[in-house]
């Protein structure tokens, strides 16, 4: 039990963050069995409430879990050992297919949208106790969401996906609750839900999307909320189709009080319908994000929702950062209206990019995985022998790792910018890397 590593402090703070820092940096190991609280406070000469205390801290950050007489021990993914630390250095020369980015030349160019929007701002500045959402904004948004069929509702405008995923988290779920969470599924979220104190729940992913007998397994054992990522799933380009969205609804049904929270980051770089669940339980949130289409850096999504879960979202948002830049809105809205990014171009090239890849890899044996959006995921035997082969081979992939917790090894591959004549050489290499047979063939990836 921790093995050298003394726990110091006197305070429940100091006493937490010690731990916390010792787990940040190795020292501390995922699993480990941390001191009882009453041995521990007589180590540091502490009441025993204050350790409880400290302890209590820990689980809710996610750092630390408690199995009753068993104990506290480090998770085993801690929250504070975050998941985008699994990642492969990559050398100069080898070609990096690991980093999940847009590729640049399909990105629109900012500059006149942001010079047009800070001329309005000159001439209509916002000050506070102004609209916190862009009017022009939320007309289109509205718009579209009412296309796809997205039941009406308030709109909001957050700091990007994740940042809206984390409100509406908040706003209804409390420590120790669980969510029920695609598996693989995208490493960001995987790492705050825990950060956030709640508790993760695996659910299978296939090409269609999470499996509804492993959802009705999470919400009858007790999850309450559920994450979908509608297109686009970010490791393996699942996007849920009719059918599976028919099932997923039938499930919900069963369990109308769920949490239930869609993710349609591939709108605008997906050919694919939208089929959403949204309205299928009291309570629901569908956020669009402007990343992937318009560029990470805007930092921008749209928001939307149950009157309840919106009203609590942006009461919390008004007490914290206040409002997104209008700047940041009113550009968005110039590049929106006026075609910047043209979704059927977007979504061609990217879908040539990842069928080239996925047929290449069939001709040689290699099952992959890629419905839409701009990756390829690839079941491997090995993970970090296949990542260290590709590598000495001069291709950069990301290993499954960062993506998954119940699910097979897996290596992802970004093709968002790849050549057409990088596709054969790519699927040698992997072919190569992965060995006789390919990864294992699997149900669900």
């Amino acid at each position: 039990m921790l093995g050298e590593y003394r726990i110091t402090g006197r305070r429940a703070a100091e006493i937490s963050a010690s731990i916390e820092g010792a787990v940040g940096d190795g020292t501390l190991k995922p699993g480990e069995l941390l001191p009882p609280m009453r041995e521990l406070a007589d180590r540091l000469g502490v009441n025993p409430n204050t350790v409880a205390a400290a302890y209590r801290t820990l689980r809710e950050r996610g750092v630390i879990e408690t199995a009753g007489r068993r104990g506290s021990r480090v998770r085993p993914k801690p929250a504070t050992t975050a998941r985008e630390l699994i990642r492969v250095e990559v050398p100069a020369g080898v070609r990096n297919l690991s980093e999940g980015n847009p590729d640049p030349a399909l990105l629109p160019a900012l500059a006149g949208a942001f010079a047009a929007a800070a001329e309005e701002g000159d001439r209509e500045p916002v000050l506070y106790g102004h609209a916190p959402v862009e009017p022009g904004l939320a007309r289109l948004a509205r718009a579209e969401l009412d296309a796809d069929g997205v039941p009406d509702g308030p709109v909001a405008v957050t700091s990007g996906a994740l940042d809206a995923l984390e409100r509406v988290l908040v706003a209804h779920l409390r420590p120790g609750d669980a969510v029920a969470v695609e598996d693989p599924g995208w490493g960001s979220l995987l790492d705050l839900v825990p950060a956030l104190g709640l508790r993760v729940v695996p659910v299978g992913v296939d090409d269609e999307g999470p499996s509804p007998e492993d959802v009705r397994r999470a919400l009858a054992g007790g999850a309450r909320a559920l994450v979908v990522t509608d297109r686009a799933q970010n490791p393996t380009g699942a996007a849920v189709s009719g059918a599976r969205a028919r099932a997923l609804r039938g499930v919900l049904a069963e369990y109308p009080e769920t949490l239930l929270i869609e993710d349609d980051h591939g709108h605008h770089i997906v050919d694919l319908p939208l089929h959403a669940l949204a309205g299928t339980t009291r309570s629901w949130a569908f956020v669009r994000s402007t990343a992937k289409a318009y560029g990470p850096d805007l930092r921008l999504a749209v928001l939307t929702g149950d009157a309840v879960t919106l009203d609590r979202v942006r009461g919390r948002q008004r007490l914290g950062p206040g409002w997104v830049s209008r700047i940041v809105q009113r550009a968005v809205v110039r590049l929106w209206s006026e075609g910047a990014v043209d979704p059927g171009v977007v979504a061609g090239r990217y879908g040539g990019r990842r069928e080239g890849v996925i047929g290449a890899l069939g001709r040689r044996g290699v099952v992959a995985y890629g419905r839409s959006g701009m990756n390829v995921w690839v079941p491997v035997p090995d993970e970090t022998g296949v990542v260290a082969r590709l590598l000495h081979a001069g291709w950069a992939v990301a290993p499954g790792a960062r993506f998954r917790m119940n699910a097979a090894p897996g290596v992802r591959v970004t093709v968002s910018s790849l050549g057409e004549a990088e596709v054969e050489p790519l699927a040698e290499a992997i072919a190569a890397a992965v060995g006789p047979g390919g990864g294992p063939l699997r149900t669900y990836v």
